[in-house]
């Protein structure tokens, strides 16, 4: 049985194609991966480096994005719970390996109900660490990966 939790220190931008393949080594197929942390901690980010596409941007305004093997979704402007069950998300995971979730943590009793049973589940917190520099683009990022039971 493999670990529930894998963690990174101070890891910069540069650093997240390696920060990645350990999430990717790490998760059982099919995932769900529930992205966590304030504001600007890099939830986006770390989804861009994840999908490996230039062009992926938070789907804030669809909520939902397919990039090949990949769905992403951005929950941050729902209003309840109830919104989800209009997204149509089994949809958006046929044949996925990988579903990256914004701000779903406090949707996890409803996304279980819309989300196949093979799915595994994960949470990835992101927290970035104090700088004495006003640009918190150069700061470093705490990550916590920890298995979910729902």
């Amino acid at each position: 049985m493999k670990d529930n939790e894998l963690n990174w220190k101070k890891v910069y931008e540069s650093d997240l194609p390696n920060i990645v393949e350990d999430v990717r080594d790490f998760v059982e197929l099919p995932s769900v991966i529930v992205l966590s942390g304030e504001v600007g901690a890099g939830k986006t980010t770390f989804s861009k480096a994840f999908i490996n596409q230039g062009e992926t941007s938070s789907p804030s305004y669809s909520l939902i994005n397919e990039i090949g093997n990949t769905a992403h979704a951005d929950l941050y402007r729902l209003e309840t719970s109830d919104d989800i069950v209009h997204l149509e998300i089994p949809l958006y995971l046929e044949e996925k390996e990988f579903f990256l979730v914004e701000w779903g943590k406090q949707y996890l009793s409803v996304l279980k109900k819309l989300i196949p049973d093979e799915y595994s589940y994960y949470e990835l917190e992101i927290s970035c660490n104090k700088t004495s520099s006003t640009d918190s683009s150069t700061s470093s990022r705490n990550y916590r990966l920890t298995t979910i039971i729902v």
